[in-house]
């Protein structure tokens, strides 16, 4: 683990992982989560914040269980989360006694890159090397390893120090003749669009591909559903988040004729919408570092390459063709929409991002949870810093409040706040308690409208009409908060609010702000 530089272990213990806790070195840091959805929803935050793997520690089947709604997310966000959990006694295992962790490695399919469990002890120390790098090698994802517990007493293998100095080391770049081939359609274009999916961020080709926007003069669309900031928001280029339909997406991407889409599936979509994927005349491209994501891929040429050298690559050939001109940066930013008013204390969600884009400072780290405002959110925050915004990438709830303590103990340079809606936050409520005893300063927005917003907006897609179990009134988070150690005010005007994130920020510790909020719709 030190070698690897995996120096944190978020975790909920059980009977079955105490041997491993043992005698832990110095040098590494235990995070207690108080739910095991919360346990890896702050490895997940703190894994992206890094870019580097995060070791998680569950109980047995019973805590990996707990667990599974929040892997959904760093499944799709290709987290690198090297996931151990702990088995019952070897020689135990067969009569399935309690807490035994019946077919392990099967347990985590399809949410984990691998999984496995060693067939005798001296392997294990082998195994959790070969779980790391099947977590950051390739398309990077979270893995899974289940250990006996009587395997920690084992003397280790004579060979185990070849495992220190291992590395495993990869190139994904294009031949020449495939990069000749997006350069030249791309270039040759009456007018290109570029799709950035979420990856872009991840891996650090934001840089890249905004000179590559900017060279071309493209359209620039976020892939649907982002879970991360791979362009900024008011550069004059943006055009907005695809919607996740076949016909929203065919209807944004109509004028253009040739669009590369960089770092996301082609496409991730949600409202079933169907329609023709393209219109007649719009050829589509596709890198992606996924090969999955270009095998199942429906349409388009896909290319499986890193994001970055494609990216840098792509600029090299085009700035080459013009003769060495690079595009100067824009002189003028788009400017946000004025939202109205708080009316009697309740705040149109743009209002409160308002107040946040002009009081949280730019290089403020966005956790959002909160489904029927997140259009909102694009539209009326201004966000340009790279790892700035963070978003559940299945829609798994519960992501928010946990995330955004993983993100602040990675950054600590940084303000991290959290934005979410108060259907979603207790999904995650004891992250909060985490926050409080590891002194973590997070400001944890609350918007309170007393019902799950996105699922109204679904209920008049589909025409069902009023269905039980759309409203959760009666929560009164600054009571939950107080209880869980984190000090909470509510704001009933942008002045409050205003200085309350003034204080949150500036706090040695979490702050929680409950906001009332009229219902919107995603």
């Amino acid at each position: 683990m030190l070698e690897r530089g995996l120096d944190t272990v978020f975790g909920n213990p059980g009977s079955n992982e105490l041997p491993f806790l043992q005698d832990m070195p110095e040098g590494i840091r235990y995070v207690l989560g108080l739910h095991e959805g919360v346990v890896v929803g702050m490895a997940d935050g703190y894994a992206q914040a890094t870019g580097r793997p995060t070791l998680v520690n569950l109980h047995s089947a019973s805590g990996t269980g707990n667990a599974m709604g929040a892997l959904t997310n760093a499944c799709n966000s290709h987290t690198p989360l090297v996931v151990t959990a702990g088995q019952q006694v070897r020689a135990t295992v067969g009569p399935e006694p309690m807490l035994a962790n019946v077919s392990a490695p099967a347990l985590t399919s399809p949410l984990t890159k691998w999984a496995g469990e060693p067939l005798c002890a001296q392997d294990v120390p082998r195994m959790l090397d070969q779980a790391l790098w099947e977590a950051t090698t390739g398309s990077r994802g979270p893995t899974y390893v289940s250990v006996p517990y009587d395997d920690w007493d084992r003397e280790s293998a004579d060979n185990d120090d070849f495992l220190l100095p291992r590395r495993v080391v990869e190139g994904l770049r294009l031949p020449p003749e495939h990069l000749r081939e997006i350069a030249g359609g791309l270039g040759s274009a009456r007018r290109p669009g570029l799709v950035l999916g979420s990856e872009v961020d991840a891996v650090g080709a934001n840089a890249a591909c905004r000179e590559l926007a900017e060279l071309l003069g493209a359209d620039v669309w976020v892939a649907p559903s982002p879970y991360r900031l791979p362009f900024p928001n008011r550069h004059p280029l943006f055009r907005g988040v695809l919607p996740a339909s076949e016909r929203g997406v065919r209807a944004a991407l109509d004028g253009n004729d040739v669009v590369l889409v960089l770092g996301a599936p082609v496409f991730r979509y949600h409202q079933y919408e169907p329609d023709r994927y393209l219109s007649d005349g719009t050829a589509l491209l596709h890198v992606t570092e996924d090969p999955q994501e270009a095998a199942r891929a429906p349409f388009g040429i896909s290319f499986v390459a890193g994001l970055t050298a494609t990216a840098q690559a792509l600029v090299d050939a085009l700035v080459e063709q013009r003769g060495g001109t690079r595009p100067a940066p824009p002189a003028t930013w788009t400017v946000p929409p004025t939202a109205p008013e708080p009316v009697d204390g309740v705040f149109h969600p743009g209002a409160v991002f308002e107040v946040l884009r002009g009081t949280a400072p730019a290089e403020t780290a966005y956790v959002v949870e909160s489904t029927s405002t997140n259009g909102d959110f694009w539209r009326h925050m201004d966000l340009r810093e790279p790892g700035s915004y963070f978003w559940p990438a299945s829609g798994g709830l519960g992501f928010g409040l946990p995330a955004a303590v993983g993100v602040k103990l990675a950054r600590p340079d940084r303000p991290v706040v959290a934005v979410v809606g108060d259907g979603s936050a207790n999904y995650g409520i004891t992250a909060l308690w985490t926050a409080a005893q590891y002194r973590v300063p997070v400001v944890f927005v609350i918007l309170k409208n007393g019902t799950y917003g996105a699922l109204r907006w679904f209920s008049g897609m589909l025409g069902t009409g009023e269905v039980p179990g759309l409203d959760v009134p009666g929560i009164d988070f600054l009571s939950i908060a107080r209880g869980y150690g984190v000090p909470a005010a509510a704001a009933g005007t942008a002045e409050e609010l205003a200085e309350l994130v003034r204080q949150g920020i500036a706090a040695d510790g979490p702050t929680l702000v409950e906001v009332r909020t009229e219902l919107t719709t995603p």
